[in-house]
């Protein structure tokens, strides 16, 4: 049996793999390189990013001082030396992807224009108006193009790595344009399928963020780190969730309440509207709970308002918040403030992977937000994670090439009853299954309401532990599902048992490892252990798959190099 067979093997087509695969092939330019991506790559959620890129680019800035920002925002989960490496890197793939076409916003003498954004001190946050990952994933694509050593595979789901003697030599994927299994073999595996967030109902994700690499990784034996660490943004436009950028407030937004106030001067006096995403959420939602939202259709809201910026800043520096507006809220942002909520946003949370992207399987690989190489701890700051996505994406496209040269081939037989075994299993549990009364959609909206519900911004041992329970039921519900379309192709209600199986595994491991976690430190706020407590919990959460509905937790210290853990205020 012949199977498509490549050096490096990337999957998902967003900003970090498009970056890996570029840097596979520029580390050695004999390497061979598969992306297979479940949409086309310009659908990947990269392309909704909307503030900027955090690089120290100017005289008054410093590594330093970034350095400081993210471990301080990170309530000092973040490993020292991995953010230490990233800002000395941010710069230089901000200049590249400059060199590569990006149409960053310009200064009047040329330099690239640079905004606030929250928790950091000063203005290091590079942007292209405010469709920054729009513009981003266009320039990493066009660019791919120019290498005819990368080879795309769009529109294949990957269901399973394939593992053999202790090491990763590829996938399987369903080809959903034929619905055929492929085996498509690898020296070396790089998983960069982004976030989780759509275990969430109320999201800024894309649909397509169903946690897939993460679940991978999750059932070959890799472990989850931090997955307790969720983060909600403060400002989610009511019902739809779509985000209202950082940037927003960067340019001098205003957050107000129903008596008109600016309330965030009760929780973060010196940062007001710049304070980090996670004590803003929390601020919002205990006004709301003291009864100082705005009343709404959708639940309580504040008001984000742009009016005092005027016309011309606006459509200048924001031109696709006031498109938002207009098409899901019916306002124009110039002479109408904005309705906001905290929505779930980012998982800090991702496979465990070392500063190169390596996980502990022999030939995976990791990079962006699937992947957690201890950047983001228990808080990201905005417009790290477009940066995280470029450094830490050619990082792991740089090992895995190396890996790949001194690495064998795949032998031919074990794979070819891996992808045997594969295609049975999800015939036999999908397609060629028989009876089943359970409907996908019913299970995926009760999952993400009950984790809205059990793991949103404030959590508590007895919320967390009932949503144990209840996803340990839509498991066994999820036993019974039953797929009414039986074709081949563009098998829309498949793949959508596919994402729901990985959406159940994740859910588990954030559900529990929160569980475990009794203490306040970042996005992960226990209203029963509202304390940081750095002598028992500056560790990170490990999360091992088992065969029982709970993971096997293990705790490995944080990396602290230069900065003691302090008081976080603001």
């Amino acid at each position: 049996m012949d199977f498509e067979s490549y050096d490096v093997l990337v999957v998902g087509g967003g900003l970090a793999g498009l970056r890996a695969a570029i840097a596979a092939v520029e580390t050695n330019p004999r390497v061979k390189v598969g992306l297979v991506s479940k949409v086309y790559p310009m659908r990947s959620h990269t392309v909704s990013a909307e503030g900027g890129a955090a690089a120290v680019l100017r005289p008054e800035d410093s590594y330093e001082t970034h350095a400081f920002d993210t471990i301080k925002g990170s309530d000092y989960l973040a490993d020292q030396d991995v953010v230490e490496a990233f800002v000395r890197e941010a710069p230089l793939e901000v200049i590249q992807m400059e060199h590569w076409g990006c149409p960053w916003n310009r200064d009047p003498d040329g330099k690239i224009s640079a905004r606030p954004f929250g928790g950091m001190t000063t203005w290091r946050t590079c942007f292209a108006a405010d469709k920054t990952g729009f513009h981003m994933l266009h320039t990493v694509f066009q660019t791919s193009l120019k290498y005819p050593q990368i080879h795309r595979h769009d529109e294949a789901f990957v269901t399973k790595l394939l593992v053999e003697d202790g090491r990763c030599v590829g996938v399987v994927a369903l080809d959903q344009r034929s619905g055929r299994f492929d085996a498509i073999t690898a020296k070396a595996v790089i998983l960069a399928t982004g976030g989780a967030g759509r275990v969430y109902a109320f999201s800024t994700n894309g649909n397509i963020c169903t946690g897939d690499g993460m679940a991978l990784a999750y059932r070959a034996g890799v472990g989850l780190k931090d997955m307790e660490m969720v983060q909600f943004h403060p400002t989610g436009l009511p019902y739809t969730g779509i985000l209202i950028t950082e940037a927003v407030r960067g340019e001098g937004g205003y957050l107000t309440n129903k008596d008109g106030e600016r309330f965030l001067k009760r929780y973060v006096p010196n940062k007001m509207e710049l304070g980090p995403r996670d004590i803003l959420s929390r601020a919002m939602t205990t006004e709301f709970e003291a009864g100082r939202g705005f009343e709404g259709p959708h639940g309580q809201y504040m008001h984000l308002d742009v009016r005092h910026l005027g016309e011309a800043v606006i459509d200048r520096k924001l031109p696709f918040m006031r498109e938002l507006g207009r098409e899901f809220v019916g306002i124009d942002i110039v002479t109408d403030p904005i309705p906001v909520r905290p929505v779930q946003h980012y998982m800090m949370g991702g496979v465990d992977v070392d500063i190169y992207g390596a996980t502990s399987l022999s030939g995976l690989f990791a990079a962006g937000e699937c992947a957690n190489v201890g950047l983001n701890g228990g808080n990201r700051l905005g417009s790290n994670s477009l940066s995280e996505c470029l450094v830490f994406g050619a990082a792991a496209g740089r090992a895995a090439a190396h890996h790949a040269s001194s690495a064998g081939a795949a032998g031919a037989n074990p794979v070819a009853a891996l992808l045997k075994d594969e295609a049975r299993r999800v015939e036999d549990a999908y397609l060629d299954k028989r009876g089943g009364e359970e409907r996908i959609g019913v299970i995926r909206e009760q999952l993400q309401k009950e984790m809205d519900a059990g793991a949103g911004v404030f959590r508590t041992r007895d919320g967390l532990g009932k949503l144990t329970r209840q996803i340990g039921e839509l498991r066994e519900r999820f036993e019974r599902i039953k797929i009414e379309d039986s074709s081949r192709t563009f098998n829309t209600e498949l793949t959508a048992a596919l994402e729901l199986d990985f959406m159940l595994e994740v859910a588990d491991a954030i559900t529990y490892s929160a569980l475990a976690r009794e203490e306040s430190r970042g996005a992960h706020a226990r209203r029963d252990f509202p304390e940081r407590l750095d002598g028992e919990y500056l560790k990170h959460t490990i999360a091992h798959h088992t065969d029982e509905l709970a993971p096997r937790l293990e705790y490995r210290d944080v990396h602290i190099t230069n900065f003691k853990p302090q008081a976080r205020s603001y």
